[in-house]
């Protein structure tokens, strides 16, 4: 057995060996394609909705470089971004930080949920401010921009909304916790196809997703429905198994719970997929964009806020 073991061990350094003397260095083509317009817009509906917005942006060269002075020259300034309902157009003015005075940047940061001071670059936005446009479920919403001599087009509809009938603490699975617990929910999902989709936020400090947070009702249609509901986790933070999605006794957890249309649950769930499928050994999955003329997403939502005091 130890000179089978032996003889394995060799012949594995000389797998190795021989691998590596037949290597030949591989350099990677640059592509030289112009780089795609990326847009990211949401129009919602719902009490106390955020503002009708479009984020433009360019695409990255895969061997881009990262820093404060590529990322301000990624914002796509200067466009005619329009949303047209019912027959009306409605042209979203740009918003920069920079042109901000700090009262101004304060009611921004407020309205889409961001820290001013945290902000190190000169964010733009095109922005309905001061809400022009009254989003509806069941109304449909055409996005039309105009730039650097590109025209990009989308349409969503916004669902009817579909609301969280119950929620509650419970001890969460295995030991009995002090000072942990899960959030359960209760929903009655109508007969035709939904989507799903959910942001938490702990104590008023801004909202985050949840690690897949987007579902379609495929296993619960038209069904009574209980199911657990995960604390948004940052991406990049620390993982501890033993608190992920657990909720502390005390908190204030505030649950934003949206219903989305099929193009907006697709690229969700394209692009959460991508996040924790990554990897050499990983498949690679496109993105879906329902943007004509670029890549990205213009999504209707309808959405609702859920504030609970974690209990014991």
């Amino acid at each position: 057995m130890k000179n089978q073991t032996i003889f394995f061990l060799f012949l594995m350094i000389a797998t190795v060996v021989s691998f590596t003397a037949c290597e030949e260095e591989f350099t990677p083509e640059i592509a030289s394609e112009p780089l795609d317009i990326v847009v990211e817009g949401f129009v919602e509906a719902g009490p106390n909705p955020t503002p009708t917005y479009v984020l433009l942006t360019r695409s990255f060269s895969f061997y881009s470089e990262f820093g404060a002075d590529e990322l301000d020259q990624g914002f796509v300034n200067d466009a005619i971004v329009e949303v047209t309902v019912d027959g009306n157009t409605f042209t979203l003015p740009e918003l920069c930080l920079n042109d901000l005075a700090p009262e101004e940047r304060e009611v921004a940061a407020e309205l889409l949920g961001f820290d001013p001071d945290s902000i190190m670059i000169n964010f733009c936005i095109y922005i309905d401010l001061f809400n022009a446009i009254a989003p509806e479920a069941g109304k449909t919403y055409d996005l039309n921009i105009e730039v650097e001599d590109k025209i990009l087009t989308a349409s969503t509809t916004i669902p009817e909304y579909v609301p969280l009938d119950s929620l509650r603490f419970q001890q969460p699975p295995g030991e009995p916790s002090d000072t942990l617990r899960e959030l359960r929910c209760l929903i009655q999902d109508p007969e035709i196809t939904n989507y799903y989709r959910y942001l938490t936020q702990i104590n008023g400090e801004g909202f985050v997703p949840g690690f897949n947070s987007v579902t379609d009702d495929r296993f619960f249609n038209g069904q009574a429905f209980e199911f657990p509901l995960q604390k948004g986790e940052p991406r990049n933070g620390e993982f501890d198994q033993t608190t992920f999605g657990l909720y502390e006794v005390g908190d204030t957890a505030t649950i934003k719970w949206c219903v989305i249309d099929e193009a907006h649950y697709k690229f969700w769930s394209t692009l959460e997929f991508n996040a924790v499928n990554q990897g050499p050994f990983s498949s690679y999955t496109r993105i879906e964009t329902n943007i004509e003329g670029g890549i990205g997403i213009w999504g209707g939502l309808s959405a609702e806020y859920y504030t609970r005091v974690v209990t014991e």
